[in-house]
């Protein structure tokens, strides 16, 4: 009843808010918003006050604001098309296998670098002039830029309950707050990405290769309301979502309550919580063929003056609800997996006058 109530205020919310004419800001923000309303009531209230509930939507959107930059230092940076997908095949023809796939960002880079360059034959050349920013060698870092964001998200938690904890004052109460607040919502576009599914892969805006299926265009109306070829990908992310009218109050019926993910150490020493994100990326990446073959089948279709097929509307809302239940069993993980931050810990009983004498 609890996560009802709040996927309620949530959806009430969104009447006083002017909503964006770019439907795929519309699914982040769904995303996001599936987030919230899946978080316990225990999680920390600062979250569930309308400003910041609104906040953490907006933010959802704030990486492809970044993209809109054209600078070629923006597109290697934080705001790279790269940080948004990865095309997992290429993972495996560079020779990298997923079991052992390394979690740190710069080992990865290290490991692809060499094993593209053994492999050359099985990745396409690239076309200088559409390589200005020096990003098409990738096959893209969302795994990594998921679980980097995590990582900042439990630091913020740390650091706050350090202050709430030791005579930290408002104001300091209040940014820290702020911070958690920025990196909840930024992330949740990241999460949101990988829960569509062709942001998995090298098939990502058409069928690359062999294509004995003959898998073809998505379709959309135009302006005198007929069916004509569009581009899948966009279709996919957002054209389907606007035309067939999907909004929060369908999913949040659905909504589950969130489950912390388990981050037991692991003998191989790799970071449990990117192995995790690593396998929600490999579970939809299971569904591109299978999205295609719906495509084709016309379960993606809206023709001038029929509503959309139930099959379609039930795969793009249930790719919603995944990634907004990730999102937030990230959140949650988050939360309470932060440690005590010793050192600001340390610091804060300095100011006070209480800190342990020296041995």
């Amino acid at each position: 009843m609890k996560i009802r109530s709040l996927a309620q205020v949530i959806v009430a919310t969104l009447s006083i808010i002017p909503l964006a004419r770019a439907w795929d800001y519309e699914g982040h923000r769904m995303v996001n918003q599936v987030a919230l309303a899946s978080l316990p009531a225990d999680f920390p209230a600062f979250v569930r006050t309308a400003t910041n509930a609104e906040r953490v939507a907006f933010l959802a959107g704030e990486p492809d604001r970044w993209r809109n930059v054209p600078d070629a230092i923006m597109r290697q940076s934080g705001g790279s098309w790269t940080d948004h997908f990865c095309d997992l095949e290429q993972l495996t023809d560079a020779g990298l296998d997923f079991a052992t796939l390394p979690s740190l960002r710069f080992d990865f880079v290290v490991a692809f670098a060499a094993g593209r360059a053994a492999h050359l034959d099985k990745f396409p050349a690239i076309d200088p002039t559409k390589n200005t920013d020096h990003t098409r060698e990738w096959p893209g870092f969302a795994p990594w830029t998921i679980d980097e964001y995590y990582t900042r998200l439990k630091s913020g938690f740390a650091y706050l309950k350090t202050f709430q904890e030791n005579g930290g004052t408002p104001v300091e109460i209040a940014n820290a707050e702020a911070n958690i607040v920025y990196i909840m919502g930024v992330m949740g576009h990241f999460v949101g990405d990988c829960a569509q599914p062709l942001h998995t892969t090298v098939h990502h805006n058409g069928w690359v290769g062999p294509n004995p299926k003959g898998y073809g265009p998505a379709f959309t109306v135009n302006a005198a309301g007929q069916s004509v070829a569009s581009t899948i990908h966009s279709w996919i992310d957002g054209g389907f979502v606007g035309r067939a009218g999907i909004s929060l109050a369908d999913l949040v019926p659905r909504v589950k309550p969130a489950a912390p993910i388990s981050i037991a150490a692991r003998p191989d020493h790799r970071d449990p919580m990117f192995v995790a994100i690593l396998d929600y990326l490999l579970a939809q990446n299971k569904l591109v063929e299978p999205l295609y073959a719906m495509d084709q089948a016309g379960k993606f279709r809206i023709e001038a003056g029929k509503p959309p097929t139930e099959e379609g509307r039930a795969f793009i809302t249930g790719q919603l609800l995944k990634g907004g239940e990730m999102l937030g069993a990230l959140w949650l993980s988050a939360w309470r997996d932060a440690p005590v931050d010793t050192f600001l810990r340390g610091q804060l009983l300095k100011r006070q006058g209480t800190a342990p004498a020296a041995k």
